[in-house]
């Protein structure tokens, strides 16, 4: 392994809850880098990684953004992602290739519901982190409360290495906590929880500080690196990015304490595409992250997701909206390609070796169907949603052709009015979008069996028996086969395990059947007849067969929530939350506010956070996270109407699959 190669590199996300100034943040960097000679400004639509034509109309990133710049020495690949909930699933994909990250607080607001979304899942793939304090300058920062929230709630290993001058108005920059010499009196609470937080990692240390109430500056100084890069410890460091106080020595915590990526540059090639954008002139460009080997313009590089071959046609660093043709890609950096005209996001490069697994963050819970303005915008409306589809995976496109109908997944209002503003100004088009109704999902209500004898009419034979058995809530499905290969050859049980997710798409009630367990326990096939169609067209015959045996139970999407207000809306709030089917542990009362933690049902509680600030007449904190699903009360039921033919209606069912395959022919 050549990590040498590397250590001038550094990928780095940035991350933060909506409003907490990461953009403008981002900006700086930019700027004090020399990569760009102006500010831009988020509120003037002039930042340089708010490219969207609707980001720069609404002040919000609504895409991840890469961008690069160099300091000291070291290339700096910065994604900056946004901060709001509705596209977490961009944040989701920036951090599969990230190596480090700097997670932006507000001084005011402090740690929000996204940032703890954030939070775990930086955690849950160990990636170094600096907490950037932002806003100091502004009415109502609080930086110390800020610090020991940042303790309670993210981590008790987040330890000051910066105290701020000054707040609010008096703000007037910050001073580090590691030079030696007489500290100013403020900064000395803040070394003291570094130098506490610190000496707990290590014995030697801990009974040096217990004798003598203080750790070495150049132990602390040199011990940080390794300590930030192990997750030992996260830096907090603070500053008004609006004012460029705390820009440059934020920079300056990235290229010494982040760590440089570990880049295999003599093995095969090994990447992961993380993001894909359209070019006028280009066409379709993929985001690449490299972690093995070497590409370069024109070679023909295998996708393992796809089983293709494409040719690369230029190799871009990409910087916000500017483009340099490099012609080369190394293991450890990022950048962008074009000429694959078939890559979609999370498609595996080369093998699949070296490539971290992905984390599951954003889970749409809501279904919109989208309506044109005019019968000869249909096609193009159509194309247009598989052009944004194939951007952004989660929307899950349905496009019901018999119906004419299109589907999608999303997050929240947010993102609809963005995909709206996408359709307007990028194609021209005019679309509305149906109220959001809330994805259900079902799952066997007890075991059974399914089974089908798929003999006529001929030529056809495929026999097959399926147990199918109530899974625990979260796994999704598994599946597997007892069924020996002289009984049912191995391409044909292939064939049945493809077929098995997408015969689960469907319900009894219309909606995904998860959390399951479904075993081919009988197969038979016949030397002459059979074909492995066969068995596609059979397989969701068995499993609906299989269904209506073991009935199904109803699952709706829940959120666990907190929040915090004034103990006289207490009461009501209690009301509203017994109204919308809550369930909640006993309040807490403290310093005269009430704490309320507990779960919500999606469903009821769409217009709950609008609904939320006027009950508390703006004085009350939500936070709610997405907590799984869970079985519906009896009373609660929700069809959807099923696309397609119902498997258990077999003739027609087995009509509307031949004719669609001599259609296809």
């Amino acid at each position: 392994m050549a990590a040498n190669a590397t250590q001038h590199i550094r990928n780095i996300g940035i991350f933060a809850h909506v409003d907490a100034g990461k953009t403008t943040t981002t900006e700086q960097i930019l700027y004090r880098s020399g990569r760009i000679r102006s500010l831009g400004s988020v509120d003037a639509g002039t930042a340089q990684t708010d490219f969207l034509e609707v980001e720069r109309s609404r002040g919000i990133s609504v895409r991840a953004a890469a961008t690069r710049f160099s300091w000291q020495g070291m290339t700096i690949n910065l994604v900056d992602t946004p901060g709001h909930v509705d596209f977490l699933s961009e944040v989701e994909r920036s951090l599969r290739v990230m190596d480090g990250a700097v997670l932006i607080l507000s001084a005011v607001e402090g740690v929000q519901a996204q940032t703890e979304v954030i939070w775990h899942a930086l955690r849950e793939r160990n990636i170094p982190t600096l907490i950037y304090v932002n806003k100091l300058d502004r009415i109502g920062a609080d930086p110390m409360g800020t610090l020991k929230q940042i303790r309670r709630l993210l981590s008790p290993l987040a330890a000051p290495i910066q105290a701020p001058c000054g707040v609010e108005d008096t703000f007037a920059g910050i001073s580090s906590v590691l030079r030696a010499g007489s500290e100013p009196e403020e900064t000395k609470g803040y070394l003291q929880l570094l130098e506490e937080t610190v000496a707990e990692q290590e014995e030697a240390l801990l009974n040096y500080y217990l004798e003598h109430g203080t750790l070495p500056m150049e132990e602390l100084t040199d011990r940080l690196p390794a300590l930030t890069q192990s997750g030992a410890i996260f830096p907090v460091l603070f500053g008004a990015s609006g004012r460029g106080i705390g820009i440059e020595s934020l920079m300056e915590a990235m290229v010494t304490l982040l760590p440089a990526p570990t880049a295999v540059m003599d093995g095969p090639v090994s990447g992961v595409v993380f993001r894909i954008e359209r070019d006028s002139a280009m066409g379709r460009i993929a985001y690449v992250r490299l972690y093995s080997g070497v590409i370069r313009n024109r070679d023909s590089v295998f996708n393992e997701t796809q089983q293709i071959e494409e040719k690369i046609t230029q190799i871009r660093k990409i910087d916000g909206q500017k483009a340099e043709d490099v012609g080369l890609l190394e293991a450890g950096d990022i950048a962008a390609v074009c000429g694959w005209n078939q890559a979609r996001i999370g498609d595996i490069i080369g093998c699949s070796d070296h490539v971290p697994g992905e984390t599951r963050l954003a889970v749409p819970l809501l279904t919109v169907q989208v309506r044109w303005s005019s019968e000869a915008d249909y096609p193009a409306v159509v194309a247009a949603l598989q052009e944004l589809a194939d951007e952004d995976p989660l929307l899950d496109l349905q496009w019901l052709q018999e119906q004419r109908e299109l589907h999608l997944k999303v997050m929240g209002p947010i993102q609809i009015e963005v995909l709206t503003h996408l359709l307007n100004h990028r194609y021209g088009l005019k679309a509305e979008f149906g109220q959001p109704s809330v994805i259900y999902k079902e799952t066997p209500a007890q075991t059974g069996e399914g089974f089908i004898a798929y003999t006529m009419p001929k030529p056809c034979w495929a026999i097959l028996r399926f147990l199918i058995e109530p899974g625990e809530r979260g796994s999704g499905l598994t599946y597997s086969a007892a069924v020996r290969s002289e009984r049912l050859l191995d391409r044909y049980q292939n064939e049945v395990a493809r077929s098995v997710p997408e015969a689960l798409q469907q319900g009894l009630f219309g909606w995904e059947v998860t959390d399951l367990k479904v075993t081919l326990i009988e197969g038979e096939h016949h030397v002459w007849h059979t074909h492995p169609l066969d068995f596609a067209l059979a397989t969701p015959m068995g499993i609906m067969d299989g269904l209506s045996h073991t009935g199904v139970k109803l699952l709706e999407p829940m959120l666990s929530f907190r929040l915090s207000v004034p103990e006289e809306n207490g009461g009501k709030l209690m009301n509203e939350l017994i109204l919308m089917r809550g369930e909640f542990d006993t309040p807490v009362v403290r310093q005269e506010r009430m704490e309320i933690e507990g779960k919500l049902p999606v469903a009821t509680s769409l217009d709950f956070p609008a609904r939320f600030g006027s009950l508390t007449k703006g004085r009350g904190v939500l936070a709610t996270f997405f907590a799984g699903y869970q079985e519906c009360p009896p009373d609660v039921s929700a069809e959807r109407v099923r696309r397609g033919v119902n498997p258990l209606d077999q003739s027609k069912y087995i009509l509307a699959f031949r004719n669609a395959l001599a259609g296809s022919k």
